[in-house]
């Protein structure tokens, strides 16, 4: 028997009572939907802006170079430090790269023999002090038994002759008195030359400086004529004085009436080819090489920087003229850090994780770069973008590249 379909509805009392519940359903997400894009908000606006950085830069020197060379970087303190005398070493206080003062101990040879030899010379100082006491000692009886003979000889009691003798003896041990004294001084050199040799055996640096190569161990024969062959060291460490580094390179004596003492220098080390460091020529030589045809030129840097380094290799370049002291304060920055319109430029620093406003004095475009006259230094960072806007003062997070 067919069902019939039509009989069969929903019951509007169910459909009333069903409403209300899914309604207030909708309404408790779309509450929670808001809370969560208002918690994202506030963490969003609470989060430090995100930064990308670029470094302020030294402009290159528009000063036209008039001759290129190439040398190395020497000191012009440089010692290969030995000791005076022959000897086995005993202690090494030193490594490569260390640092040393003037006067500081390097390094001590075996002191048994040296010792040994101050002990006896001491105690030959000793003796000749005690033989010095005796004489006196004798002078002093001699001295009374003259006073005695003088007196029975006032009385003809004793002989002119008793009286000479006891005259003599008395000059005598005078004498002996005399000879003491410049035995114990004697005695005193002989100390003073063994505590030298005891000295001698304590190798200390000529001056302040870095220690670039450490030539001998412990245990090893040291001679500064190296008198034992090959297996005898000559020296124990070479020092440079880092604040001596300046640059020595050999131009053709065809073209060394271009370089003059005073005259600027463009110094480009091979290790780091677009650092411009700043110098001057210190000296020409006044003699030249007639095997190389060369006169050696001696140059300055105008300040020293720990990326310079002994013997590495350099390029310069002999300015002509004096600096344009306007042109050697340009720095450039990427175009992108410049913010703002003609005399209103302005550029956003990082310091210490913080934004700082600064205007800024532009100058011309150099390809992606601008000239900086005045506003920023050397080795800055300055924002080129952000995720969003930033003001001074402001806390920011630098992207690492």
């Amino acid at each position: 028997m067919a069902k019939d379909l039509s009989q069969l509805s929903i019951d509007p009392a169910r459909r009333e009572r069903r409403g209300p519940g899914k309604g207030l359903l909708v309404a408790a997400l779309a509450v929670a939907a808001l809370v969560v894009i208002a918690v994202v908000a506030i963490i969003l606006t609470r989060r430090a802006p995100v930064v990308e950085t670029a470094v302020v830069r030294e402009a290159a020197s528009s000063e036209a170079a008039v001759l290129n060379a190439s040398g190395y970087v020497t000191p012009r303190r440089r010692a290969t430090v030995s000791a005076k005398v022959t000897g086995k070493i005993k202690d090494v206080l030193i490594d490569e790269g260390m640092r040393v003062e003037k006067e500081e101990v390097l390094a001590r040879l075996d002191d048994v023999d040296a010792v040994a030899v101050l002990r006896a010379t001491e105690a030959q100082q000793a003796v000749a002090a005690a033989a010095l006491n005796d004489v006196k000692v004798q002078l002093d009886n001699a001295r009374r038994t003259l006073e005695r003979t003088r007196e029975l000889r006032s009385r003809d009691l004793v002989s002119q002759e008793a009286l000479d003798n006891t005259e003599t003896a008395v000059a005598s041990l005078e004498a002996q008195t005399a000879l003491a004294r410049e035995q114990i001084a004697a005695a005193a050199r002989a100390v003073d030359i063994a505590r030298q040799d005891l000295e001698n055996l304590v190798i200390r640096a000529p001056f302040g400086g870095i220690v670039v190569s450490k030539d001998a161990q412990q245990g090893e024969m040291v001679s500064p004529i190296s008198a034992g062959g090959g297996f005898t060291r000559t020296g124990i460490a070479t020092i440079v004085d880092m604040q001596s580094l300046e640059i020595e390179v050999d131009v053709n004596e065809s073209y060394i009436a271009r370089v003059s003492a005073g005259q600027r220098v463009e110094a480009a080390l091979d290790a780091y080819p677009e650092w411009r460091i700043p110098a001057s020529v210190r000296t020409v030589i006044p003699t030249a090489d007639r095997q190389k045809a060369t006169v050696k030129v001696r140059i300055s840097f105008d300040q020293l920087d720990p990326r310079i380094l002994p013997d590495m290799g350099v390029k310069v370049s002999f300015l002509e003229g004096a600096p344009d002291s306007a042109a050697a304060a340009l720095v450039l920055v990427a175009r992108e850090a410049v913010r703002g319109e003609g005399d209103q430029r302005h550029v956003f620093v990082v310091k210490d994780s913080r934004i700082e406003r600064r205007a800024v004095r532009a100058g011309r475009e150099r390809g992606t770069d601008f000239e900086i006259a005045a506003g920023l230094r050397r080795g800055e960072q300055v924002v080129i973008r952000s995720d969003r806007e930033i003001r001074d003062g402001m806390g920011v997070s630098v992207r690492q590249p």
